[in-house]
């Protein structure tokens, strides 16, 4: 099991230890069912979601430029959750792949098709937070990063897109709130497969800005009982593009010092569910926003608690002293539950079936 080491130490040694023994964690994990906290379904079923209860949906991988009837069954499915369990979400998480393909700039009339009029704000009023994902660094004719971090100021009459930096903060529920979300830019140099198109990572000015931030932000006491970060890239995943050990070496020892409870993203094109004993973080992948499906690394029934090849979008219920977690498929149903305390507990439930 990987140890909590600093990784602003110079000592050389140290940082090989680190990543010798994250590595062997990541191993480990990988093909002992015996470390894991939870593999098979729960005992105690999903509640029904409370209305009364702040909630909010992510989706990620959602803005496909060749799969649109896909993404539009996703954002159909979406708003028949709202409305058959009168749920009614406060926010959406935008997990990044946003924007695949060709865009012209904050006028494509891609803009309102697949994000104003896809995810109404008859159905979904609230804000629009979205991180950058690896194919919205690709380089087609405009800037796609710069795009977005404009298009909400260009907006005549505004939006709800909410991209307000490459990495920023902001609380849920606004009132009263639960969770502080750290939204971050996981595109640093060599997480990409690709050398052509998707070169155009982060500049290593943004990096070092960056990692002064988050270590800020994890520095400051808590003023909510969860804390939960949000980008695009997974550490630690069952899916095509396996574990990350650019990202393993550059947060998962913060995710252990400050015990951060939610780590959550896209990119592999599936949902999933990741607990590893002895480490503090919940591993979420929700990226079936639309994007096609590919295959497994590892199994899920060999590192869960949970996997599943579909289709779908996630759920986060805020109750009063715990998150409950959703998984559901582009049709709605309820695939994957568990409830988080503040404690760090985990108690995995039967899914819902009608």
């Amino acid at each position: 099991m990987a140890d909590s080491f600093d990784l602003n130490q110079s000592h050389a040694g140290s940082r090989r230890e680190f990543l010798r023994r994250t590595f062997a964690f990541s191993a480990v994990a990988a093909l002992a069912p015996g470390a894991l906290l939870a593999q098979a379904a729960g005992t105690t079923d999903s509640p029904l979601p409370d209305p009364a209860h702040p909630h909010l949906l992510l989706v990620g991988d959602w803005g496909t430029d060749k799969y649109i009837q896909q993404q539009q069954q996703v954002a159909n499915g979406m708003k028949r959750y709202v409305d058959v369990r009168n749920v009614h979400p406060g926010a959406n998480i935008y997990l990044g792949d946003n924007w695949y393909g060709t865009m012209t700039g904050v006028d494509s009339t891609r803009w309102q098709t697949q994000f104003e009029q896809m995810y109404p704000d008859s159905h979904f009023p609230g804000p629009a937070w979205a991180v950058l994902g690896n194919h919205d660094y690709e380089r087609r004719v405009v800037n796609k990063v710069d795009m977005q971090l404009s298009y909400a100021a260009k907006v005549k009459g505004g939006s709800r897109w909410r991209m307000p930096g490459r990495w920023y903060t902001f609380n849920y529920p606004e009132t009263n709130p639960m969770i502080k979300f750290i939204a971050l830019d996981s595109n640093l140099p060599h997480t990409q497969d690709h050398d052509m198109l998707w070169n155009f990572t982060m500049s290593k000015d943004h990096v070092a800005e960056q990692d002064a931030f988050l270590r800020a932000e994890l520095a400051k006491s808590r003023t909510t009982p969860f804390v939960g970060i949000i980008c695009h890239h997974p550490l630690y995943t069952n899916g095509v593009h396996k574990d990350n050990p650019i990202l393993i070496q550059a947060w998962d020892a913060l995710l252990r010092q400050y015990k951060v409870d939610f780590y959550m993203t896209g990119h592999d094109h599936d949902l999933q569910h990741l607990e590893f004993a002895g480490h503090p973080t919940s591993f979420i992948i929700s990226g079936g926003g639309g994007a096609e499906l590919v295959d497994w690394s590892i199994p899920p029934e060999k590192r869960g608690p949970f996997g599943a090849r579909v289709l779908g979008f996630s759920h986060m219920e805020f109750e009063r002293s715990a998150i409950v977690f959703r998984h559901l498929d582009q049709d709605a149903k309820e695939i994957h539950a568990f409830r988080k305390t503040p404690d760090g507990k985990v108690d995995i439930l039967r899914p819902r079936l009608s």
